[in-house]
């Protein structure tokens, strides 16, 4: 292990040799989270969170779209239960949106606003879209993690409420103004 990230269940980074890794274990929130922080309803080794988010992540990395190259999934059965787990590679260098938003320009701004567009138009439903499943690399490359419960949709009224979803995440930030720009990328990527 080389560090971890913050975060409801603390993503790990692991030494892979050339590269690193970041492990994610699942973990609930809210009042589930009462009765059990880690484990999920087994019905299926296919349906566990872990292999869905592999398999999203993995058809979204084909189509040239900008999220972490996922490496592999794990779910321990625990009776009619489980605990799940992803491992993706780490981007170097990136930070989270969150933390960049002090310094974020609107060329910057407008590029994750394009980079949510493209996401949009090949389907991309993110129900958590917010401003640390962003990140920033040491480019200044947009890209977006964290797909668990996400899904491939027709367009709809779903695009509209990601962007405001969006917008309350910056607002906690006391960003809300970078909404604007991030508008304004994300509807000429439509244009161009």
């Amino acid at each position: 292990m080389t560090g971890e990230a913050p975060g409801r269940g603390a993503s790990l980074f692991l030494d892979a040799g050339d590269e690193e890794w970041v492990l994610r274990p699942y973990r609930r929130g809210g009042l589930v989270a009462r009765i059990s922080e880690s484990r999920y309803l087994w019905t299926g080794a296919q349906s566990t969170r872990s292999f869905r988010e592999l398999r999203l992540t993995a058809r979204l990395f084909s189509l040239g779209l900008p999220v972490p190259r996922p490496v592999a999934a794990a779910a321990t059965r625990h009776g009619p239960t489980y605990e799940a787990g992803l491992i993706t590679v780490r981007l170097p260098g990136a930070r989270a949106l969150a933390e960049r938003l002090g310094d974020a320009d609107d060329t910057l701004l407008e590029r994750v606003g394009a980079t949510v567009r493209r996401f949009h138009d090949a389907g991309l439903d993110h129900v958590d879209l917010n401003a640390r499943n962003l990140l920033v690399d040491a480019a200044e490359r947009p890209w977006l993690i964290d797909l668990d419960r996400c899904r491939l949709r027709s367009p709809g009224a779903w695009q509209e409420a990601n962007l405001e979803r969006l917008a309350r995440s910056l607002a906690k930030f006391d960003a809300a103004s970078a909404m604007s720009a991030i508008r304004r990328g994300y509807a000429s990527s439509r244009e161009g």
